[in-house]
């Protein structure tokens, strides 16, 4: 594959900028993520050179042992003005080797193989130079963008010891796209799948996307809406999907398919399908053969059944263990998996819609097949800009539990809003569940450590489509990339992450990377004080989530209500979740639930979640809780202006395109926020007849003006 690598360098020096192209003065459109090579300086480049010169191959060459060479050659060559040479005669000697699987460590690696796992890597220093090993290709490959991310950073690469083993088995993207290129809750455009023109042109833009998720351990995809079309698993589409599959599967990328529960009669011709009926279950069978013989490595189905009016065994009296299990052994002689969804709740069930996941779920514990993974939003409701954990971590021992977060930011301002979700993942991964006492975080549910668990996961509900910058907002990049950085390390630093990303995406100057980190970590507490202060939930309009809707109370699904979740009127506000309410708090071990059951233990942040409390109840700040909510609407704005004035005040670092572009972004989401203030003080002050603490600014207009304002085409819908 490398006969003629002086052609190859020269190809890639060609496709990477030159020096004087690279400085901040080049525009740029986002397109290239934190994968950018720029040029470094003479100064910084020139401890580097001497540890990339020559890369040391395996005689044999798989094609993602190729992708991993290619993609070191082009980091170096950006980085560095200077292409490595490559060879796989060990004995030249070379500074750079890549082992994979059982090629001979260089003498001194000192590297267990066996404790790196199918797709760990180490990165070792020896004696004239750096070990990138692994037991698979991908695991080199992983190892590979791993270096450059060292050098990307500025990190020292002499005297490397690395060991990097993902903590969870599946790592994967869901896709909320349709078959028709349209996004449910998407902000960046359209899908990138261009089913029309598939399986006979192949878009480089996907290439490039299996590339990026291979760059931080990302090793599944999940095509299609979780609110799925039958359509998608027909012949024609398979064809698609098997093309798709073809371009990932290099990159270590599994593809996986959402699986419509009633498909055997959409596309089957079945009367039923009723998972208990032997028709049925052969046409899952004959289904799943038909998938594997032209996808090999399909990763198995991604299922969203009796929720939200989509179609599921509970419509022939069986529970969701009947149904998922139904698949998995469709799927178990190939190695597949189910991901069967936990978000379920009824417009006919008069229960807490916090609880019934829960109370669905946690009496089948130890009822699913092995090759079932329950998937569990984070967070009880929907992915709101703060939730507590959702009980069901920590009560199902027996069942492989997978997290489910949002990249995409459904309720946290779309696009145009800087919310760095890094943070909030953390805050869900490091919560202590009290499953088997203290410290049993939900990390340690997720990686089935705490349990005994074997098969693991971790799912985000993707950005990407076909915006040039990928995510919609240059900042919504960071929210994919610290997904993929904690779903491979479920105990990384989120603000470790940030500083990777900001320096990987934008520039390396402390002057500007400490500043950016900092409005970053800041950012999520700024939209929950905007929107959903002391634990508000779901006030967002109905249908699209654009903007407050504190009003609406007229819905005929009381649970798509947002007064249903806030519950104010003269006395006070909050849903009472304790034992004199719906109870939600017996749910969690003790001592939690005693903790989030007393008023005055209650972390103020999650307050009204769990309580109903009068409007002059005291804060620990000493205010009332009116005066409180007032003042952490206005706060949340204030911290906007602030963010807004760092980055203004970091102009010239970066490229003129992006920077002008993320300028215009704040100004959007400073003037949302003003609304989202506005619009909930008018509101819950016509609900309390409270005055405004002193000197607090009113609304500029009355409840009908913000009650009027449409927005039937917001984006996603």
């Amino acid at each position: 594959m490398f006969d003629n690598l002086s052609a190859f360098r020269i190809l890639i020096l060609a496709i990477v900028c030159l020096p004087f192209m690279c400085g901040a003065s080049r525009a740029e459109d986002g397109y290239d993520l934190w994968l950018r090579y720029p040029a470094m300086e003479r100064g910084e480049a020139r401890q580097y050179k001497a540890a990339a010169k020559r890369i040391v191959v395996p005689a044999a060459q798989s094609e993602t042992l190729e992708l991993a060479v290619r993609e070191l050659e082009r980091g170096l060559a950006g980085m560095l003005d200077a292409a490595p040479s490559v060879a796989s005669d060990a004995k030249r000697g070379g500074n750079l080797w890549l082992v994979s699987g059982d090629a001979a460590l260089p003498q001194g690696a000192g590297i267990d193989m066996a404790a790196l796992g199918p797709e760990g890597y180490a990165i070792r220093s020896v004696d004239g130079g750096t070990v990138i090993a692994a037991n698979s290709d991908i695991g080199v490959l992983y190892g590979a963008f791993h270096f450059l991310r060292l050098m990307q950073t500025r990190e020292n690469v002499t005297g490397l010891d690395i060991t990097e083993i993902p903590s969870v088995d599946v790592r994967i993207i869901n896709h909320w796209d349709n078959l028709d290129r349209t996004v449910e809750r998407g902000y960046s455009g359209a899908s990138i799948w261009d089913w029309h023109k598939l399986p006979d042109y192949l878009d480089p833009r996907y290439e490039d996307y299996a590339r990026a998720l291979a760059s931080i351990g990302i090793n599944g995809v999940s095509l299609t809406n979780v609110n799925a079309d039958a359509m998608a698993l027909t012949p024609a589409y398979l064809e698609k999907a098997a093309a798709l599959a073809g371009v990932f599967r290099p990159y270590g990328v599994k593809i996986y398919q959402t699986a419509r529960f009633s498909a055997p009669m959409e596309i089957g011709g079945l009367d039923t399908a009723d998972p208990l009926d032997p028709e049925v279950r052969a046409w899952w069978k004959a289904k799943a053969d038909e998938i594997y013989e032209l996808i090999p490595d399909f990763g198995g189905f991604l299922v969203k059944a009796n929720s939200e009016g989509q179609p599921g065994p509970q419509d022939y009296g069986r529970n969701h263990a009947d149904g998922a299990n139904m698949l998995a052994d469709a799927l178990a002689p190939h190695g597949g998996i189910v991901m069967w969804r936990a978000f379920v709740y009824s417009e006919h069930n008069p229960e807490d819609r916090a609880k019934q996941a829960y109370a669905q779920f946690v009496p089948l514990d130890g009822k699913f097949r092995d090759n079932v993974l329950v998937q569990v939003k984070n967070g009880p409701i929907d992915f709101q800009p703060r939730e507590p954990f959702h009980p069901m971590f920590g009560a199902m021992p027996k069942t492989p539990l997978m997290m489910e977060f949002q990249i995409t930011k459904e309720y946290l301002g779309f696009a145009t809003h800087l919310v760095y979700l890094g943070a909030y993942y953390e805050e869900v991964l490091s919560a202590d569940t009290y499953a088997q006492g203290e410290g049993s975080t939900v990390a340690k549910i997720v990686d089935g450590s705490l349990q005994d668990i074997e098969l693991t996961g971790v799912a985000g509900v993707g950005n990407a489509g076909s915006d040039r910058n990928w995510s919609g907002s240059h900042f919504d990049q960071a929210n994919w990339y610290a997904f993929g950085r904690l779903a491979w390390d479920l105990d990384a630093d989120s603000k470790d992450i940030a500083e990777d990303w900001a320096r990987m995406t934008f520039a390396n100057d402390d002057a500007f990377v400490r500043p950016v980190v900092a409005m970053m970590m800041e950012s999520r507490e700024a939209v929950v004080d905007y929107m959903t202060p002391l634990g508000l939930t779901h006030l967002m309009a109905t249908g699209h989530h654009y903007g407050p809707g504190p009003w609406v109370c007229d819905l005929a699904r009381p649970e798509w209500n947002p007064c249903y979740y806030h519950k104010a009127d003269e006395e006070g506000i909050g849903f009472d979740r304790t034992a004199s309410g719906s109870n939600a708090v017996a749910q969690y071990e003790a001592p939690l639930a005693e903790i989030y059951g007393d008023v005055e233990t209650t972390p103020e942040n999650l307050l009204l979640w769990f309580h109903h409390l009068p409007w002059d109840y005291e804060m620990k700040s000493g205010r009332t809780l009116w005066d409180e909510l007032v003042m952490r609407y206005t706060e949340g704005v204030a911290e906007v202006h602030e963010m807004r004035e760092t980055w203004e005040g970091l102009e010239g670092y970066i490229d003129q395109e992006r920077y002008d572009q993320i300028v215009a972004f704040l100004k959007i989401q400073e003037k949302e926020a003003q609304w989202w203030r506005d619009a909930s003080i008018a509101y819950f002050q016509s609900v309390s007849g409270r005055p405004l603490p002193d000197g607090v600014a009113p609304p500029p207009h009355d409840l009908d003006y913000y009650k009027a304002i449409s927005h039937p085409y917001a984006p996603g819908h």
